[in-house]
């Protein structure tokens, strides 16, 4: 096992490239399975949650090979089995995504209930029944189990906007008989991503970047060379690493139009940037003030479905805020455990108040100071890290299993940046 040793007060100057979008990365890997010709894949991140897919990809018979840096060769001629190990599906949520690839090509798909991050409720509901819709047969005494002798394209209303139901859902409809039409479907960079794929393997997609999709139905899918986009939530992650250490960053590979609602979100802050192709800088020297609503009302960071603010990085605002002159609300609407780690902010020094499970009112900026840190889920741990780096002192984290099964060469990168982190074994 390993941790975390952070001295923070030093300000992040530097360089970095955006890695490849997680959330693309993880049902682009599970779709492979949809053709029995070779799918190539660039821009995969090295990180834990790719790592576990792969080998999930590997067990059910696919051949995988790195054939360079950030790129897998994938073919999965024939599915051998259709169970997914219990050890492989209780690491990863997104595990259940490979319901949808399995039903369709092979009629069978058996797994353990998911893992991943406790963030509160996460229920499952919204794939079951869109894969029932479709024709298959689902039963959840022990592990899940779905069958299906044909899927047949249906109209469906998901009941909420789950990125990887819809994923699940589109996923099966490419392959089923007919007509599907996907309406309240999510519509994220990463869910574009995956359509864009399955387009360029033969399906026919229509609405992508809506919250209606339309899917006819093909026989086959063939391979493909398909590069997903750059990682949004890093990228916000980095942007609130410099604001909160009053340095400056220069990224690149970013993609300008993923950027918007964060702009938004972020310049109720005060902080902005500039883009100029696909590189975005963070200038040092920024006023870092909350920009109050009208009438001098307190403002309000909160998340939605896409194109509103992700709820992933709600975790990083809420640090951010505390080096922030001023007083903000930040309302996280989705997970009911996603602010409980706010505790360990306040045990810093900053100054917090815990109104509900999903709201935290945050007034700025306060002096934080080192501490032993848990890191509880991805987001938070990254959270964590940015804490801190802000701090005055020497921090440990721990539990960063958790922060490494989403970033990529994070210790790397932030060494690469100035940063004073290391990362040690526990003896």
């Amino acid at each position: 096992m390993f941790e975390y040793k952070i001295e923070g007060g030093i300000p992040i100057r530097g360089t970095v490239k955006a890695s490849g979008n997680k959330n693309s990365a993880l049902p682009c890997i599970a779709s492979s399975l949809l053709t029995d010709e070779t799918v190539i894949l660039r821009n995969i991140p090295d990180i834990e949650d790719t790592s576990v897919m792969i080998s999930i990809l590997q067990s059910l018979g696919a051949s995988v090979e790195k054939i360079e840096h950030h790129t897998w060769k994938i073919e999965a001629k024939k599915i051998e089995k259709t169970d997914i190990p219990s050890e492989l599906s209780k690491k990863i949520r997104a595990s259940i995504l490979f319901a949808g690839p399995l039903v369709a090509r092979a009629g069978k798909a058996v797994m353990p209930p998911p893992g991943g991050d406790v963030i509160g409720r996460r229920r499952l509901d919204t794939h079951f029944l869109a894969l029932q819709e479709l024709g298959a047969r689902i039963t959840v005494d022990g592990p899940f189990t779905f069958t299906a002798n044909k899927l047949v394209g249906a109209d469906l209303f998901l009941d909420e906007t789950s990125v990887t139901a819809t994923e699940n859902a589109v996923m099966a409809a490419v392959l089923a008989e007919g007509r599907t039409k996907i309406t309240n479907a999510a519509s994220e960079p990463h869910v574009q991503d995956l359509c864009n794929m399955l387009v360029a393997m033969g399906a026919k997609i229509s609405g992508i970047g809506s919250n209606i999709l339309v899917i006819d139905g093909v026989k086959k899918l063939h391979g493909v060379d398909f590069s997903i986009g750059p990682d949004f939530m890093e990228i916000g992650s980095y942007i609130g690493l410099a604001a909160a250490t009053k340095g400056s960053i220069t990224i690149t590979g970013v993609r300008a139009e993923d950027m918007r609602p964060l702009r938004v979100a972020f310049g109720k802050l005060g902080i902005t940037w500039t883009i100029e192709g696909d590189t975005l800088t963070v200038a040092v020297g920024q006023e870092m003030k909350v920009n109050t609503d009208l009438g001098g009302m307190i403002p309000k960071i909160d998340d939605s479905p896409w194109p509103g603010f992700p709820p992933d990085l709600t975790s990083i605002m809420t640090v951010v805020a505390t080096q922030v002159e001023g007083t903000v609300l930040i309302f996280e609407k989705m997970f009911e455990s996603r602010m409980f780690f706010v505790d360990k902010l306040i045990s810093m020094g900053a100054r917090i108040t815990l109104c509900d499970p999903h709201r935290a009112v945050v007034s700025g900026p306060s002096t934080l100071h080192g501490d032993n840190l848990v890191s509880p889920d991805v987001r938070a741990g990254m959270a964590m890290v940015i804490a801190a780096m802000a701090a005055h002192g020497e921090s440990t984290i721990s539990n960063i299993y958790q922060i490494e099964r989403g970033y990529e060469h994070l210790v790397e990168k932030l060494q690469s940046l100035g940063a004073h982190i290391k990362r040690v074994e526990i003896s």
